[in-house]
Formats: structure tokens, sequence, C-alpha cells
């Protein structure tokens, strides 16, 4: 389902919810799929939970050891570096004109 339908959907299940429908190529999304990346390999491959209740706790652990483990990462890709990615970009439109 896609939105108002599933708007109404979710907050019939729970009212106080608030859907935000954000861009897809938000910066947080792609840390959010590296996140879920780890976790299908460290955790969910292979497939082999006796039920969804071992699941549950497998992945709730995994949680609390990757916030234990986590270290903040040093960006390596600087503005100055944007800038010089956004010049390359915009240079074949520049040599056209």
């Amino acid at each position: 389902m896609r939105g108002k339908k599933s708007i109404d959907r979710l907050q019939g299940a729970w009212p106080n919810l608030i859907l935000v429908h954000t861009p897809v190529h938000a910066s947080w999304l792609n840390q959010a799929e590296i996140y879920f990346s780890v976790a299908q390999r460290k955790v969910l491959t292979p497939n082999d939970f006796p039920d969804l209740d071992t699941l549950e706790q497998q992945l709730l652990a995994f949680g609390r050891r990757y916030e234990q483990i986590a270290t903040p990462f040093e960006w390596k890709f600087t503005r100055a570096d944007l800038d010089r990615l956004a010049q390359r970009l915009d240079l074949p439109a520049a040599q056209a004109a």
C-alpha cells in the first residue's frame, strides 16, 4: 500500500504513529541500509532459526553488541572533494555551451 492508504492503515493500528515520508536518497537512509546489511550478514545468514522468538533475541543481542563496538568514523570525502567533483560533473555541460 502506498500514500494515503498506508497512512490510514498504520494509524488505524497505531493511533500515536506519525508517518513521515523522507527522500529516498537521504544520507541517513544509507546508514540504515549499511546497518541492516551488516545484520543480514552477521545474524540472518544462514536463516536457520527454530522460531521467531529466537530470531528476535538474536537480532536484539546483535543490536546491543553493535552499540558497544560501534565507533565514529572519519569522513575522507571533504568539502573540497565535493567542489572538485561538482566542477568535473559540470564540465561536459560547460564545454557544450
